[in-house]
């Protein structure tokens, strides 16, 4: 069976959402990808980085067997003895406080837009339902309903609307248009340290530390959406450590599991996650 027979079997019987290259793949090691002509390719892509530490790695697969082999799953119900493991090392890996973990990228961004709302409502005092976060044009922090609605790209929102409120849109890498965008209901500011889907937007040397200083200076929460830049893939463990900052919530995935399964994790200072309680 060749390319075009499992390109014709996605063509019929799955959903038209995604345009892939005609290329299909059947096997990975480290850097290298086979398709199932058996052509070899050298992997740039790395799933937009799910891959950062090669496909197959095989320290992450055995760990993943042995735990398999043991226990997969127990709910929220229970608590289990690798979680409060797992919140432990992420905090200390990163310098962070909390730990909430997620299922994806977009659950991740749309649990940060939740804290951050109720900690302008509970902990700065914005009134009900008035709080405002800031994103830049150009950003892509997901496709759910909430997030392509602060979409600046037509194509993402066509058919979609009615949107959520409570975004302003201003252009990348601009601090003045962050200053003059910030008012008394502002909660928070939300950006990709380089904006990827976009076309590898790198903002001006130092913007994400001034963003940092403006944030302190307004009370407002700094949300760094690092799921795509995160762990390793600009040569330092986050992106926000070229500018030698620290946002008040990160947020992490793809590499997080070295492409074994879905999840992402959003770090974040005790006053963003300590709003949260259970229900």
């Amino acid at each position: 069976m060749d390319t075009q027979y499992y390109m014709n079997l996605e063509d019929q019987f799955g959903a038209h959402n995604y345009k892939p290259l005609d290329v299909v793949l059947n096997r990975g090691e480290g850097i290298w990808v086979w398709d199932v002509d058996g052509n070899k390719y050298l992997d740039f892509l790395s799933a937009y980085s799910a891959v950062n530490q090669g496909h197959c790695h095989p320290k992450i697969m055995q760990a993943m067997i042995e735990q398999a082999r043991k226990l997969t799953l127990t709910s929220r119900a229970f608590r289990n003895d690798q979680l409060g493991l797992l919140y432990k090392e992420l905090c200390e890996l990163t310098h962070s406080h909390k730990v909430l973990p997620m299922n994806s990228g977009a659950e991740a961004v749309e649990t940060v837009i939740k804290a951050a709302r109720k900690w302008g409502y509970k902990i700065k005092g914005v009134p009900e339902n008035q709080a405002e976060i800031i994103v830049c044009e150009n950003n892509f922090h997901g496709r759910t309903i909430a997030i392509i609605g602060f979409s600046t790209d037509e194509h993402y929102k066509d058919g979609f609307g009615p949107f959520a409120p409570g975004f302003r849109v201003i252009p990348f890498g601009d601090i003045k248009a962050l200053e003059d965008a910030i008012t008394p209901n502002t909660v928070g500011f939300m950006a990709e340290p380089i904006q990827g889907e976009a076309g590898v937007i790198i903002p001006p040397s130092g913007y994400l530390r001034e963003a940092r200083a403006v944030c302190d200076k307004q009370n407002v929460v700094l949300i760094l959406d690092e799921i795509q830049t995160g762990l390793g893939r600009t040569g330092k463990l986050l992106a926000e450590e070229h500018d030698g900052i620290e946002a008040d919530v990160t947020l992490i995935g793809k590499a997080l599991s070295g492409g074994f399964y879905p999840i992402s994790a959003v770090l974040s200072n005790t006053d963003v996650l300590g709003v949260f309680m259970p229900g």
